[in-house]
């Protein structure tokens, strides 16, 4: 890989022995991938690094080590949400006591992010491009993202260029404000090589559909052709991006897509068209047969496989402020056509604290109602806490998540199905 003078400068000590050490880290990830060179970086960074876990203490360390040495992200940058939350779930004796005793590194881990230049907690988020957050690079940005749905709904709605980095390179990028250049950075590295036909008679379930592609392409970067017309004006905007959030980060779960291409939607799609498809490209046609099909796939993992559930968790990746006023008056009057005050089970609502500030601003009374039924807004990582120790003994979850489905043993639904059964309490036969 070649380096410029001012890069050779760093790497040799100029900028002290931290910054040596992250400039040689980047070079051996660089050539390990093949990258010709360092690029700058714009915007701002995300990091997934997030949890206070011990296999994580030697990074956390050299971070630290950083952060002592005055060294900070080159913008302030957003941050995955915490892997728990003892305010509004896991408020009780034994709850805390797995969280802490899984997390007990989360002050450090904390405290390096806040002087590395991350926001404050309130801004934690996976989905860190929605409005409330404000993480959206302009298109053609080059950035070092990590967690991969934020990833994947980056390059391919926004027209950000990222790779899918693993957590550490993304705070060193941030810190050198450079990352080597190759993969989906490049032009060639976003050529498409799969046509994704979607022919279902109606709106896919945006999660299936996007289980089903990252089955079927992996990790290479699919167009799909088919669904521009769900987008009024063929636009992404605050009241469909949600759309695509499920859909893509059921991708990355399902399979290992950092991007995708929509046909007359997203950037690249609007500026090259189906000149994005490399030769020699294969065709994937998802129709309502397909679809039936990848449902039947989503086993039951409930230990006791007949129970009733016990919670609902809805938003990974985190809700939008559209979301949650939806599902706020989705289940509400679902209660009262019900002649219902409460829930059947509680239902977690993920988001960003932004975001959920945002809903009691612009509609308090629904936000009242929905936290008088039992829907409990939380911005942790609902799908960490699925991985807690024991979780699946505890919970018997649903969800209309994908990407949750993918990840834990909490059961997939459609969105109606999904509040029939938070009024009821009862899967249906």
């Amino acid at each position: 890989m070649k380096l410029t003078k001012d890069e050779q400068a760093i790497l040799g000590g100029s900028k002290g022995p931290e910054m040596a050490k992250l400039m040689k880290i980047q070079v051996v990830f660089g050539n390990t991938f093949g990258a010709e060179k360092l690029v700058d970086l714009g915007g701002a960074p995300h990091s997934n690094l997030y949890p206070g876990a011990p296999y994580l203490s030697s990074m956390i360390k050299m971070l630290d080590e950083c952060a002592t040495a005055g060294l900070k992200s080159y913008a302030p940058y957003t941050v995955n949400p915490r892997p728990y939350d003892c305010f509004n779930v896991q408020n009780n004796e034994k709850e805390m006591q797995i969280v802490y005793e899984g997390y007990p590194l989360q002050k450090e881990l904390d405290w390096v992010h806040a002087r590395l230049g991350a926001p404050d907690l309130n801004k934690r988020s996976c989905a860190c491009y929605v409005k409330e957050v404000g993480n959206a690079p302009k298109p053609g940005t080059m950035v070092a993202w990590a967690e991969s749905s934020a990833v994947n709904y980056g390059n391919s709605v926004l027209g950000i260029r990222t790779n899918r980095n693993g957590a550490g390179i993304d705070l060193i990028s941030a810190i050198t404000a450079k990352a080597p250049y190759f993969g989906l950075m490049t032009d060639e590295g976003r050529q498409a090589k799969w046509l994704v036909e979607v022919k279902t008679s109606k709106a896919p379930d945006w999660g299936v559909l996007g289980t089903a592609i990252g089955r079927k392409v992996v990790e290479d970067v699919p167009l799909v052709a088919g669904i521009d017309k769900y987008f009024e004006g063929s636009e992404v905007t605050e009241d469909n991006m949600h759309l695509l959030k499920a859909m893509g980060s059921a991708t990355a779960a399902s399979g290992a897509v950092g991007l995708y291409h929509v046909e007359n939607l997203t950037p690249d799609a609007k500026e090259k068209g189906r000149k994005l498809l490399e030769e020699g490209y294969q065709t994937y046609v998802y129709d309502d047969a397909e679809e039936q099909k990848t449902i039947k796939t989503f086993d039951n993992l409930w230990p006791r496989k007949d129970g009733d559930p016990t919670a609902a968790f809805i938003g990974c990746p985190h809700n939008t402020l559209y979301e949650m006023k939806k599902w706020g008056k989705l289940v509400t009057e679902g209660l009262e056509k019900d002649g219902k005050e409460k829930t059947a089970i509680p239902v977690y609502m993920f988001c960003a604290n932004v975001v959920k500030l945002q809903l009691i601003a612009d509609d308090g009374e629904l936000a009242g109602k929905m936290l008088k039924a039992g829907m409990i807004a939380t911005p942790m990582c609902g799908v960490t806490w699925a991985g807690t120790k024991g979780f699946s003994d505890r919970v018997q979850g649903i969800t209309n998540s994908a990407k949750t489905r993918n990840y834990s043993s909490i059961r997939y639904f459609p969105d109606q199905t999904l509040v029939d059964i938070i009024v009821s309490g009862k899967v249906p036969s």
